[in-house]
């Protein structure tokens, strides 16, 4: 007879908000994207843990490898712990044409982001400083490019940056977070 290992489950609360979630979005067209946004945005570390991941597929029928080729294919989900502040700089023609690699590299810097050691020039980032105050991404265009560079800051766009106002708008976080 074989014996089955039981899975890690979710926290209590967490399976009591993805229930509401998904009674809620029952029967919906897209309903998957919706239940993980909301799943998503309710965790503290604003990611989606393995467990709640399994927890949603079983509730809502849908093989595992579908949830998880949705959240993996989305950039808006994680699957890692996000920090408490998010900064993006987008990478697109336009903004790096105007300096956005070099607003890239010196918040790594700030950030005391390790260099991944990358030799092909590559310029995607998603990582979370160990502290989790903040994670670092970067995006291939937020479409306003006639506003090069593009930062976005906690989901607020900001237009024309340049490397003394992007550590202003990081020191102004570290200062909020220290209140």
């Amino acid at each position: 007879m074989k014996s089955k290992l039981a899975k890690p489950q979710p926290p209590l609360g967490d399976q009591e908000f993805a229930d509401q979630v998904i009674a809620a979005c029952d029967d919906r067209s897209g309903a998957l994207l919706s239940i993980l946004e909301k799943v998503q945005e309710h965790n503290p570390h604003k990611y989606l843990p393995l467990e709640i991941l399994e927890y949603i597929s079983e509730k809502t029928d849908i093989p595992l490898s579908q949830v998880f080729s949705v959240a993996t294919f989305f950039a808006l989900f994680n699957l890692e712990p996000q920090g408490d502040h998010t900064i993006c700089i987008c990478r697109g023609t336009a903004c790096h044409t105007r300096g956005s690699r070099s607003l890239l590299e010196r918040l790594k810097l700030e950030l005391g982001v390790p260099d991944s050691g990358d030799e092909s020039g590559a310029d995607k980032v998603c990582v979370t400083t160990p502290d989790r105050k903040f994670s670092l991404r970067t995006v291939a265009c937020f479409g306003q490019c006639a506003l090069a560079p593009v930062v976005e800051v906690d989901h607020a766009i900001y237009g024309h940056m340049n490397e003394q106002a992007l550590h202003r708008e990081v020191e102004a976080l570290e200062h909020d977070k220290a209140k």
